[in-house]
């Protein structure tokens, strides 16, 4: 596939630590000595997506992962996934982006959604808090109306907004597109 032979991330200072096989179960290996580097996932990969997921409380739904890119650390763990997940009605949707809690913000989210990019032609659907709009649209995502939405997401709007009168914390979720 395109995209993944080149890609690898070295760094000195990355604060994600290995966890080690075979040895205590407190042992890390210092991230300077370990590489990350994008692939697409494997059937292997399979419980690793499923967790990942399910502790950043996304939608757990349509985790096949033949439609994931998955970044692996120098140790072979999986430590940030992304698919590209496409609905009955052939809208795809980026979804379940995810990077393990000790690995964030060292751009691993990013290299999986370039990546995904880099195998998806056309337009491209995500759903997402409006808090993760701004991060979105620096990738080229903007906001939809209802009637701009393709069916699917219509009717995920309309149920998501019953839940979110009743949250009432200010958050809301957001459709998005890419063209």
């Amino acid at each position: 596939m395109a995209g993944f032979s080149n890609f690898i991330l070295h760094s000195t200072h990355l604060p994600c630590h290995a966890r080690t096989r075979g040895t205590d179960a407190g042992a890390v290996v210092p991230h300077s000595t370990l590489n990350y580097s994008l692939r697409p996932a494997a059937a292997t990969d399979q419980p690793v997506i499923k967790e990942l997921v399910r502790e950043s409380n996304l939608n757990p739904l349509d985790l096949d992962w033949r439609h994931f890119t998955v970044a692996e650390n120098g140790a072979g763990e999986v430590v940030a996934i992304g698919q590209v997940k496409t609905h009955r009605d052939g809208t795809p949707e980026l979804a379940s982006v995810v990077v393990r809690t000790d690995c964030r913000g060292q751009g691993l989210a990013r290299a999986v959604i370039e990546s995904l990019f880099a195998s998806h032609t056309g337009d491209l659907y995500l759903m997402c808090a409006s808090s993760l709009g701004p991060l979105y649209e620096k990738f080229g995502f903007r906001p939809l109306e209802e009637p701009g939405m393709p069916r699917y997401f219509r009717r995920i709007k309309k149920l998501a907004g019953l839940a979110e009168w009743l949250r009432r914390d200010g958050e809301f979720l957001l459709i998005m597109k890419r063209e």
